[in-house]
């Protein structure tokens, strides 16, 4: 699937571009949603990916792409409920998961990409 982050912002899915966060459950792209991890903010000083958030688990590997800069915080109930579903969670670099989910088949991408720190 061909997904690159453009400059800090921005981000390209398969010659769209978009300038928000994404999810992609099975090539399938829409915004992330962050409202449900919100609360958690102060605790980690960055609205963080919680289980809160409709998380798109349904491969066997869930890839969390950490921004620009590779900040964005992932919190512990993620990877247990990962954990739970038996899924592996890889988290990079927002540029280094593109790379990662340019050899994948669209229908095998499951994503969520922060595009800002």
């Amino acid at each position: 699937m061909k997904v690159r982050l453009t400059s800090f912002g921005q981000i390209e899915v398969e010659g769209q571009r978009y300038a928000h966060d994404l999810a992609i459950a099975g090539g399938r792209v829409s915004k992330r949603h962050k409202g449900p991890s919100k609360s958690e903010r102060g605790r980690f000083g960055h609205t963080p990916l919680t289980a809160a958030e409709e998380i798109p688990w349904g491969g066997k590997r869930l890839i969390v792409g950490t921004g620009a800069n590779g900040r964005l915080p992932i919190a512990e109930d993620v990877y247990s409920e990962a954990e739970r579903l038996g899924i592996e969670i890889v988290a990079l670099p927002t540029r280094e998961a593109c790379e990662l989910l340019a050899e994948l088949d669209r229908k095998d991408v499951f994503a969520v990409l922060h595009v800002t720190c």
